[in-house]
């Protein structure tokens, strides 16, 4: 092979990654070589202002979207470089992209399937590169950083969407509706054997028959190829206690992750997981294989796997409600053969305190409990469509990036309408990805007439998007809008009262209002301690009564329309 074709990674000494400028000059030189095989272009800009470049490969050179997608074409996508201090997927890549262009019979086996591929997502973090942010990890001798030039998480980003970078990937996502997604990292945590674990789109989230072929088809198939190729995988270690010896439970992974995305989109999605203290030459390795086991199965069992999505979206058009949040079952474990190092404790040389370590002298096999097994926690019931006034643009938006079909009110007009009261929030203390986040949310869901405003948005659950719209849209759902704050100003009441004033139109509500006074009586009864607080007496009487009401304050102002 002549010397130009060579990738950065196969010219240095296996333990080196690409640079950004590298890897785009690269891919840019093999798409002019090779125009019948390689499309390779920019498709959008990250918020440091960097190009931000996807490519195709196709065995019969037709590359356009809505050619490939009108002929009902499978596609295969992987994304690479998401945390650029996980490089491996970066460089296998291109290896697999260039044997495309070189090797006929490589590109042949693709049949009427194309491979899409982003080279190298995060590229503000992929020119943060040093050598020191990943402390536990044995190479490459320097690689990028995990958050962007916002200092965000990209991987927590899918649905909340705060990056440009993460509304390029929507926006192309949504274009391409591909079948099968890998999305390649580097694992940190417990010691073991494995240089690949392997995180997919969790059967029981993903549902239907679909979730079924993922869990009794795909994913064994997937380990017995890997294994034939000499790295035999586990799944993702996730140790229920502080070491796999416990069992390790499969990761829920929800909407802000990739995999936790792609099923909001009834796409299988594959987080491979190299081991961190694996040599990079092994991990480059071992995720080259994974991405080609996955690509192969979905190669050979696209047409199948179409008709699964099909079906999929075809019951979401009339299902009586919608799963929306799934829990672990603790009390029934499968099992997993694993390959381990004993977990020894012993006490530490700089504090005073029992540290854990792995004894690789010592390796153990032997099956532990594998808790796979995630079934629906909380269900809503499925309305004919959501109404979102237009001025939460933010969440339109983020429908709109996603494909999601809206129409629009033509005229204003009373509507009566299912709606949430929003009766508390328990959010965590500090930042999470730059928000506050919500972890607890109790509604209270009523029946009411609302305005509608011409230029609304109505979004019919009979659409292929339905999914997105039913996870984005309801509050209990794992990232739902409402938990990543996008409504926040709701929580908010917007008038008050001076005390010296309101001190006897309390006194008159109470007289005038039975609903009131009986509600006061029982909040007196359930607060004793409380009575002696004016503000907390004029707060609650402040917050019940009818004559002073705010009805947008504590309203999620997306409403629904029953069937």
């Amino acid at each position: 092979m002549s010397n130009e074709l060579l990738t950065p990674y196969e010219k240095g000494n296996l333990n080196q990654t690409t640079t950004w400028a590298e890897c785009i000059a690269w891919y840019e030189a093999l798409a002019s070589r090779f125009p019948n095989v390689l499309r390779f272009e920019k498709v959008g800009v990250s918020d440091a202002g960097v190009p931000i470049h996807a490519g195709v490969v196709s065995s019969d050179g037709v590359f356009e979207v809505e050619a490939i997608k009108r002929a009902g074409r499978p596609v295969f996508f992987n994304n690479n470089g998401i945390h650029p201090g996980e490089p491996e997927g970066v460089d296998g890549c291109m290896a697999l992209v260039r044997d495309f262009c070189v090797q006929p019979e490589r590109l042949a086996v693709l049949g009427k399937t194309v491979f899409l591929f982003v080279p190298l997502y995060n590229v503000d973090g992929a020119f943060n590169r040093a050598d020191t942010s990943r402390v536990n990890q044995d190479g490459p001798e320097q690689f990028g950083f995990r958050g962007n030039s916002r200092h965000l998480d990209l991987n927590r980003d899918f649905v909340k969407c705060d990056t440009l970078t993460a509304q390029v990937f929507n926006s192309l996502f949504t274009t391409w509706d591909p079948e099968v997604m890998v999305d390649t990292h580097t694992s940190n945590g417990a010691d073991y054997s494995y240089t690949m674990t392997l995180i997919h789109t969790q059967a029981d989230k993903l549902g239907g028959g679909l979730g079924e072929f993922l869990r009794a088809e795909m994913l064994p198939a997937m380990y017995a190829d890997m294994e034939r190729r000499g790295w035999p995988t586990c799944p993702y270690v996730n140790p229920v206690q502080d070491s796999p010896d416990h069992g390790i439970a499969e990761f829920l992974e929800t909407a802000r992750f990739s995999t936790g995305y792609a099923a909001l989109h009834h796409t299988i999605g594959f987080m491979p997981e190299t081991h961190m203290l694996k040599p990079f030459k092994d991990r480059y390795e071992s995720m080259r294989a994974l991405v080609e086991t996955a690509l192969d199965f979905t190669v050979a069992n696209a047409d199948r796997i179409q008709a699964l999505r099909r079906a999929a979206r075809e019951e979401g058009r009339t299902r009586g409600e919608w799963p929306v949040r799934w829990k672990m079952d603790e009390t029934n474990p499968s099992s997993f053969r694993f390959k381990g190092y004993e977990a020894r404790y012993k006490k530490s040389a700089i504090g005073d305190y029992t540290r854990l370590y792995y004894d690789r002298n010592s390796p153990w096999e032997r099956d532990i409990a594998y808790y796979n097994s995630f079934p629906v926690d909380v269900s809503v019931p499925a309305p004919q469509a959501y109404v979102v006034p237009q001025q939460w643009r933010e969440a339109i938006e983020r429908l709109q990036l996603n494909g999601v079909r809206m129409e629009r009110v033509e005229a204003d007009r009373v509507q009566r309408v299912a709606y949430y009261h929003v009766l508390s929030v328990g959010s965590r203390p500090g930042a999470y990805e730059g928000h506050m986040f919500h972890d607890e949310v109790a509604l209270d869901r009523r029946i009411g007439e609302v305005q509608l405003c011409a230029g609304d948005y109505i979004v019919p659950l009979d659409q292929d998007r339905a999914r997105y719209a039913v996870e984005t849209l309801e509050p209990l759902a794992h990232d739902s809008f409402f938990r990543w704050g996008f409504f926040n100003s709701v929580l908010e009441k917007k008038e008050h009262y001076s005390d010296y004033v309101f001190e006897d139109t309390a006194e008159e509500l109470l007289r005038v209002e039975p609903e009131l006074a009986a509600k006061f009586a029982e909040w007196k009864a359930e607060n004793p301690g409380l009575i002696t607080s004016q503000e907390a007496v004029l707060d609650f009487i402040y917050a019940n009564c009818e004559r002073y009401r705010e009805p947008e304050w504590n309203r999620y102002p997306v409403f629904m329309i029953e069937r």
